[in-house]
């Protein structure tokens, strides 16, 4: 009888395909309209997000914000690592602090400051994406960290995620 081995890589995939999050936000619905509060627009602060479906192997939250539209290529708006693991919502208005008090990170966006940067799109509608990353580790990154440094810690470590799309257009 011959014997099947999955490697680590494979047995993580498959894990990944299974644990799908979900993520969603009372501010607005998935693929709604961002309300101008939340961007350039009004106070410029980061939207209330509420998730479910986190595995029970997670040790701790990834959440990247990004703008595939952006005429420069995707323009990253918000990199947040580190959240603890039983983490399950974000009020709105996190302040913009390298540490929050539970621990977590706030890493560098594309305006080259910490913490949230909201939608400010120069013509047309854009669509912002909130990436959630359930990580079967704490990730050994100093606050300030990009989303390319992210996403090279986060490597071999997602066990699940999920996203919410928003957009928005200049008033």
């Amino acid at each position: 009888m011959e014997k099947s081995y999955v490697s680590q890589g494979q047995l993580k995939s498959k894990r990944m395909q299974k644990m799908d999050i979900k993520i969603t936000s009372s501010a607005f619905e998935h693929e709604g309209l961002i309300p101008p509060k939340y961007t350039c627009d009004g106070a410029d602060i980061s939207p209330p997000l509420q998730w479910e479906g986190v595995p029970e192997a997670t040790m701790s939250i990834a959440l990247i914000s990004d703008d595939p539209d952006a005429p420069m290529g995707t323009w990253v708006h918000w990199v947040l690592f580190n959240l603890p693991a039983d983490t399950k919502e974000l009020a709105d208005n996190i302040p913009p602090d390298e540490i929050l008090p539970n621990g977590a990170r706030q890493g560098i966006s594309d305006f080259g400051r910490i913490g949230y940067g909201g939608p400010c799109p120069p013509s047309g509608t854009h669509r912002y994406f909130f990436k959630i990353y359930a990580l079967d580790t704490e990730l050994d990154l100093a606050p300030g960290a990009d989303k390319s440094d992210l996403l090279e810690a986060m490597e071999g470590h997602t066990l699940g995620q999920g996203q919410l799309i928003g957009k928005y257009k200049r008033q």
